[in-house]
């Protein structure tokens, strides 16, 4: 089993505080040795990434902007954003060695990194996080993290076997003002929770293939390593975001999207709803749909209302709270509404859909080896409550779930759905 990743900066800590300061050469620059500020070496993450484009480049610059980290190097399918990525991190860090490669796999073998950040589609999160982890990195990994219910297992499970420090992209968890309306409904100030609502995307479900366009140069864009675990499909520029828009255009599409876009927001707002009831490592046990809104509800009969739109325009993301005493709305404006304005507070500046915080609890993770917030078993759950619910709407009726071991009753059809096959060599 691949030891911490942290025990490497331990090693190098111990064996130079155990040489007297007369032996460190005068010549070695302070910001070394933390003198101006900065982390000194031994202390540095080193951290790498996989498929950063337009998510994960804001990502990065959170990531850059701490003192603690060196970012070492780019891997993506695309050469276009290995160059940018390349650029954002050495202009950042005033060097000129951010190494680039195609294939996540030759970044992987390198021993110098410690941490990496995934933030490919879908189709890829579970796969590269279990990869890095048999690694020895550490992870933190865009959501959706698992593009089907079988994936939340596995990831769950090796992070767990290899002792990896795992940190889910669903940053709200770490956002002021969703804490304290989480923190309402945990400590009873809004009485008995009766029912949860979880904002979510318009439900889609596509099975159609673009048109195919010739292949690209692998060296330019590589279309086999981009589809890696997911059926393959003749090449279309708009999936990959590589035309002059630069959008991808893989969402909604079965073969590459998590649950028919449900995970998109619904990763984040079910994943609030599960930490405001105390549900983390369980799920609800009954799922249906209505129209482009589903329901589920848990087994003390809680209900979870899981629908894209009724809300109160307090920004994207909106999650609410209601109990027998009061209830509570927010969103990523910040803004907060209250049955009671006794219940209001003074949470400090709002970030919104800022992952500062939820990026440095990773990283002090990193360190301590502490479980973050949105760690591996956290994800697992939440995610399989999402996965439940998009296949009630897919499947157009009821289904009934065990949480103890996580498959649907009497339902061979929807338990089939659990898993997606991967194509070699992919396969987990």
């Amino acid at each position: 089993m691949p030891q911490p990743a942290f025990s490497r900066r331990h090693f190098l800590r111990q064996t130079i505080s155990a040489s007297t300061a007369a032996s460190v050469p005068a010549l070695i620059p302070g910001s070394v040795l933390g003198l101006d500020g900065s982390a000194p070496a031994s202390e540095k993450i080193i951290l790498g990434g996989i498929g950063i484009n337009h998510r994960g480049g804001y990502d990065l610059g959170f990531f850059l902007d701490q003192p603690d980290v060196r970012f070492a190097a780019i891997a993506d399918v695309a050469k276009v954003r290995r160059l940018k990525v390349k650029a954002q991190a050495e202009e950042a860090q005033g060097t000129n060695d951010v190494a680039m490669y195609r294939d996540f796999r030759d970044l992987l073998d390198r021993k110098d990194v410690d941490a990496v950040l995934i933030a490919t589609g879908d189709r890829w999160h579970a796969h590269a996080s279990i990869w890095s982890a048999r690694a020895g990195k550490d992870v933190y990994s865009e959501k959706p993290c698992a593009i089907s219910i079988d994936l939340c297992k596995k990831l769950a499970e090796t992070m767990k076997l290899y002792g990896t420090v795992f940190q889910g992209g669903t940053q709200r968890r770490n956002v002021r003002n969703f804490r304290y309306a989480c923190e309402l409904a945990r400590t009873g100030k809004l009485g008995k929770i009766h029912t949860v609502h979880a904002s979510i995307y318009y439900l889609q479900h596509l099975t159609d293939w673009l048109p195919e366009q010739p292949l690209p140069d692998p060296e330019e864009f590589d279309w086999d390593l981009w589809l890696g675990p997911a059926p393959w499909r003749p090449f279309n520029e708009a999936y990959a975001g590589i035309g002059k828009s630069g959008w991808s255009a893989w969402r909604g599409h079965y073969d590459f999207d998590s649950g028919c876009k449900h995970l998109d927001w619904g990763a984040h707002t079910v994943d609030l709803c599960q930490w405001a009831l105390g549900m983390d490592g369980t799920e609800p046990v009954k799922y249906w749909a209505e129209g482009n809104r589903m329901f589920a509800t848990y087994e003390n009969g809680v209900q979870l209302v899981m629908r894209p739109d009724g809300w109160l325009g307090l920004g994207t993301c909106p999650v609410r709270f209601e109990g027998s005493d009061g209830w509570v709305e927010t969103g990523d404006s910040g803004k907060m509404l209250l049955s009671n304005d006794s219940l209001q507070c003074v949470y400090g500046d709002i970030e919104g859909t800022n992952p500062r915080y939820h990026i440095r609890n990773f990283l002090d993770c990193v360190k301590t080896r502490e479980q973050p917030t949105c760690c591996a078993d956290v994800i697992r759950s939440s995610h399989i409550a999402c996965h439940a619910s998009a296949l009630s709407w897919l499947l157009g009726r009821e289904l009934h779930f065990d949480p103890k071991t996580e498959t649907f009753v009497n339902d061979d059809e929807a338990n089939r759905f659990r898993a997606r096959a991967s194509r070699e060599p992919w396969v987990l």
